[in-house]
């Protein structure tokens, strides 16, 4: 299992784990982050936008040009911003962190 921080908007941590090929998404909403992940994946919006802690972010394969762009459309976006959709943990990723932005909305919780 690869192991994962999610710093919440008010800056709770919650630890949860999820199996190598697994979306980050689909860790995050499993454990209750408010990531709506509205296109189910298929990079046609920015729902799922995470903040990825700097000493991880350079761990991660680059972001295609699509979620460069879908990543232009989100509000808080940081040089680190990557959508969760995209992140497949790999065991070298065990211990990720990443912060929920504070833009972010759940509609599905709302």
């Amino acid at each position: 299992m690869v192991r994962v921080r999610f710093i919440g908007r008010d800056g709770d941590v919650t630890e949860a784990e999820g199996a190598p090929g697994t979306a980050l998404l689909d860790v995050a909403q499993a454990a209750g982050m408010p990531l709506e992940g509205t296109c189910e994946g298929q990079m046609a919006c920015s729902t799922c936008h995470v903040v990825v802690a700097k000493e991880w972010f350079d761990k991660l394969p680059a972001a295609a040009e699509e979620e460069e762009d879908m990543l232009d459309l989100a509000a808080g976006v940081t040089r680190t911003s990557r959508l969760s959709c995209q992140i497949v943990l790999v065991d070298e990723l065990d211990g990720l962190e990443v912060r929920i932005p504070a833009e972010s909305r759940d509609m599905q919780k709302s």
